[in-house]
């Protein structure tokens, strides 16, 4: 069983690798279209923002921090797959590219949300 350090390393890296997927993908949508353009530069906010707020609760002082963090990244996370599926439905770039990014967000939101249970309930 991974430590908690173990953990933290392991999930911070999976994040960072959704992140440079998600670069490469919207380096791919049509700058043309007002829809990519928006959703390209929504995705590159909230998608990074899942990051950098994991990088700030691993960084925190408090559980209460910690937690804070945890949630601000969760709701990153969240706008994230709004976008990707908003982009999927109006038939904008590869549906396949965009359904293994959702995949991948969905995990990374599950275990944020399970872990800011976790927290809560301690």
């Amino acid at each position: 069983m991974a430590s908690n350090k173990e953990f933290s390393d392991q999930f911070k890296r999976r994040i960072y690798k959704f992140i440079l997927d998600l670069i490469k993908y919207t380096d791919t949508l049509a700058q043309d279209n007002s829809l990519c353009r928006v959703a390209t530069n929504q995705l590159l906010r909230c998608g990074t923002s899942v990051g950098a707020n994991y990088i700030e609760a691993i960084a925190s002082a408090s559980r209460k921090e910690f937690t804070n963090f945890l949630s601000i990244s969760l709701k990153s996370a969240n706008e994230t797959k709004f976008w990707l599926a908003l982009l999927r439905d109006s038939n904008r770039g590869s549906t396949d590219e965009i359904n293994k990014l959702l995949k991948e967000i969905m995990e990374i939101s599950n275990m944020l949300g399970s872990s800011i249970r976790t927290l809560r309930v301690k």
